[in-house]
């Protein structure tokens, strides 16, 4: 079920009324109905790899329970090893199966070597990315001795499959999502409504800038090969707006629908593109996949602790284990190894963590020295959102090798571009919105607060306006093939 869909605008409400007002306000009963309405949810999509879902959440409570009684480290690791195993074991048959099958065949055949075989009709659940994750930091936690197991096992089923972050996160900590079906939830009206203003604005990412945009990057993208250095950088930019909107987008309906219904999500997103280098772009990006792998990866592995090699190898380790994760396409891997190769310089010269507040802090205008960091990282950032966006390798190359080329001189041109101008301006229009709110939650959080009722609700009207003339371009959300 998508957040930019009529079934979802039909099923929050009834879910909503339910929540609030049929069961009585009662914990469990609101627990219960949250894993219901979840399957549902999910379920709408293909019910069937609904099994996954719950044979996780059987298992990672099975497990949680037996951690907390088990003293001995030899069966505390095999537990652990029994979790990693089902979770990663599916991720891993569903995600890469095929990828690894016909790279295994093609090395083979580099030294002469026929095998045969076909690759399998997979299909690819949506989210399992995402709830794997989840469940996995249950289990790691509870066997570092960071978590409590729990007993409650609707509210455990509910942290698993909680339908607002199920398929495309923010991947939650068991230690914030799940203590916070322990407490009891009563409705609060300033939250709620917050948390409506959020949605609104995640929609409008969504489907006025990222679905507009992804028309443009799509046409430009599949057709590369015609295009000039000029429209291909125009190509790149309408993918790097696309992407932002619509994963950032998903974030802010999860967070606001989490709000509805008295839940806090964390923030996964805080203006990125502000960034002034790309180690702070990575602390602002998809916040809740990087610290999980600097949680349960990199600070492991030693984090940038030891000798200069061990620094180059967990560096180079975390970004390409982030690309991979993204999917099963070398394109992937690369975008991961150029990050860590952007990155590295950073970490070396000890200047990783120089930039930890918001740009221009309390000011309208960044300083000529914020402006120029913000313009590399942003461009560097571009560059390589080409590799994540290609077909494959080759064809990523080729693109940047028509960017770099005389015709990168000439003026864009491309079918629709007196149309692209408009989406051109939204754009710009978001870029100024999400500049002006960039120290708040999200943009809009504060923005126009303390406007005049009538001028404050003609901003809401018009942003509403906005995505219902544009919502004929539906598209599914990136990040649900993850």
């Amino acid at each position: 079920m998508l957040f930019n869909s009529i079934d979802f605008a039909i099923f929050l409400p009834i879910v909503f009324i339910l929540y609030w007002f049929v069961t009585d306000k009662k914990l469990t009963q609101q627990n219960l109905l949250i894993v219901i309405a979840s399957y549902v949810f999910y379920g709408w999509w293909d019910w069937r790899f609904l099994s996954l879902i719950i044979l996780s959440t059987l298992v990672d409570y099975s497990v949680g329970l037996k951690l907390r009684t088990e003293k001995k480290q030899n069966k505390r690791k095999f537990l652990l090893s029994a979790s990693i195993l089902v979770n990663l074991g599916a991720l891993g048959f569903f995600k890469y199966y095929n990828f690894f099958f016909d790279n295994f065949i093609t090395a083979f055949s580099l030294f002469g070597a026929k095998i045969n075989g076909g690759s399998l009709n997979i299909i690819l659940p949506v989210g399992i990315s995402f709830y794997t994750f989840q469940t996995l930091s249950y289990t790691i936690d509870i066997y570092r001795r960071k978590l409590e197991p729990t007993k409650d096992f609707i509210a455990f089923s509910a942290f698993v499959s909680f339908f607002p972050q199920l398929v495309a996160g923010p991947i939650e900590r068991a230690t914030h999502l799940l203590l916070q079906f322990y407490n009891k939830r009563i409705f609060d009206y300033s939250k709620a409504v917050d948390g409506m203003r959020q949605i609104l604005w995640g929609l409008f990412k969504k489907i006025v800038i990222a679905d507009n945009c992804a028309e443009y990057a799509n046409l430009i993208f599949n057709n590369s090969a015609n295009y000039s250095g000029s429209t291909l950088v125009l190509g790149a930019l309408f993918f790097t707006f696309q992407i932002y909107g619509d994963f950032s987008g998903y974030s802010d309906i999860a967070i606001g629908t989490s709000r509805l219904f008295g839940f806090d999500l964390m923030q996964n997103f805080n203006f990125p593109y502000f960034s002034r280098d790309i180690a702070e772009f990575w602390r602002r990006w998809h916040i809740s996949l990087s610290t999980w792998f600097r949680d349960y990866l990199y600070i492991p592995l030693g984090g940038s602790q030891g000798n200069t090699w061990m620094k180059v190898r967990n560096t180079f380790i975390i970004f390409i284990v982030s690309g991979f994760w993204h999917g099963a396409n070398w394109t992937f891997i690369v975008w991961g190894g150029l990050n860590a190769i952007y990155f590295l310089p950073l970490l070396l010269l000890g200047r990783n963590r120089q930039y930890l507040e918001i740009v221009a802090q309390n000011k309208y205008l960044p300083s000529m020295k914020e402006f120029f960091g913000i313009a590399v990282t942003f461009s560097l950032t571009v560059l390589a959102w080409i590799f994540f966006r290609a077909e494959n390798v080759g064809h990523a190359f080729s693109y940047l090798t028509g960017i770099f080329s005389d015709s990168f001189f000439t003026l864009p041109h491309f079918q629709g571009i007196r149309r692209a101008l408009l989406t051109a301006l939204f754009v710009i229009f978001f870029v100024i919105i999400e500049w002006l709110g960039r120290e708040q939650q999200y943009a809009t959080a504060q923005l126009g607060i303390k406007w005049a009722r009538p001028i404050r609700w003609a901003g809401y009207y018009s942003l509403i306006i906005a995505i219902l003339l544009f919502s004929g371009k539906q598209q599914e959300f990136i990040y649900f093939q993850f």
